[in-house]
C-alpha cells in the first residue's frame, strides 16, 4: 500500500493503454472535511464530490478502463443525520437524469452493487430507469456501490450457495464470486482512497484481495484529473506478482 500523490505527468506519454487498469474503484472520502474547511454545510461537499464523480467518469472512459466502481453510499451510512441522508438521495436522483444522455452518449453501462430494496422510491426509479436505458451498453460499465456492505455481500454469497445446495466439493472461489454483486465483473486492479483514511470500510472485501492500494491525503472534490493521472501512472511502475517471485514473473 503506498500513500501517493506526485507530480503532474501528460496525458498517457507514459503508458501503453494495455498497461492500465482495467477496474479501477473509489472510496470517495472527504466531501464532508472538504466543506467544513470553507465554512459551509456538508451538502456543499456533497454537491462539489459528485462534479468530481463526472469528470472522473469521464475521463476513464475517455481513456478505456472498462470498469469503474464507486463506493457511494454504505449500510453505516444510514446512521448519519436524516436530512444529510435524504439529501445524499436527492443528488444521486439529480445526477442520474443530468448524466444520464451522456451516459447513453459514451456508451457506459450503469450497474448497482448492493440492496436497492432499501432504497428511497424516487431513487430506486431513477436507477432501474437508468439501468434499463444502459444495460446494452458496452464500452465501460460504471458500477455504484448503494446500500452496500461487503460483509453482508459475503454472508449473502454464502447463503446462496445454501440455497443452491452447492456440495463443499464444488464451492470454490469462481463458485463463490458467481454470487456476489460483482459477478462478472473483473476483480479492482487498482483501489484508489482520498482524504487520508487508510483503510477499506468494509468496502469489497473478497474483490480487493489482489488489487494496488494508493491513498491520497487530497479530499474527494479536490480530487483532480491531473492526480488520477498520476496515480495511474505510479500503477503502471508497479509489479504484480499475486504470489509468484519477481524472477518468475521475468520469466513467464
Amino acid at each position: 500500500m503506498l500513500r501517493c500523490v506526485l507530480s503532474n505527468s501528460q496525458l498517457l506519454d507514459w503508458a501503453a493503454p494495455e498497461a492500465l487498469p482495467v477496474h479501477v474503484s473509489f472510496i470517495m472520502d472527504g466531501n464532508g472535511r472538504w466543506a467544513k474547511r470553507k465554512g459551509d454545510e456538508r451538502t456543499t461537499g456533497h454537491r462539489a464530490g459528485s462534479d468530481t464523480v463526472q469528470r472522473i467518469v469521464r475521463e476513464s472512459r475517455k481513456l478505456g478502463i472498462k470498469h469503474v466502481t464507486l463506493y457511494t453510499f454504505s449500510r453505516e451510512n444510514w446512521s448519519r443525520p436524516k436530512k444529510e441522508v435524504s439529501f445524499l438521495f436527492e443528488l444521486l436522483v439529480s445526477f442520474l437524469k443530468k448524466e444520464l444522455p451522456s451516459m447513453i452518449e459514451q456508451d457506459i453501462k450503469l450497474n448497482i452493487f448492493g440492496e436497492m430494496s432499501d432504497l428511497p422510491l424516487a431513487a430506486r426509479t431513477a436507477l432501474q430507469h437508468a439501468i434499463k436505458k444502459t444495460e446494452k451498453n458496452t464500452s465501460m460499465t460504471l458500477n455504484l456501490a448503494l446500500n452496500y456492505s461487503g460483509r453482508d455481500e459475503i454472508i449473502r454469497a454464502a447463503k446462496q450457495l445454501a440455497t443452491d445446495a452447492i456440495s463443499a466439493d464444488e464451492i470454490t472461489e469462481k463458485t463463490f464470486a458467481a454470487r456476489l454483486y460483482s459477478s462478472g465483473v473483473p476483480d479492482p486492479d487498482l483501489m484508489i482512497r482520498t482524504s487520508g483514511e487508510v483503510r477499506l470500510s468494509n468496502f469489497m472485501l473478497f474483490q480487493h484481495a489482489y488489487s494496488e492500494m494508493y491513498f491520497t491525503e487530497t479530499l474527494w472534490p479536490d480530487f483532480s484529473i491531473e492526480e488520477f493521472h498520476d496515480v495511474l501512472k505510479a500503477y503502471t511502475a508497479r509489479e504484480r506478482r499475486f504470489g509468484k517471485t519477481g524472477d518468475q514473473l521475468n520469466n513467464d
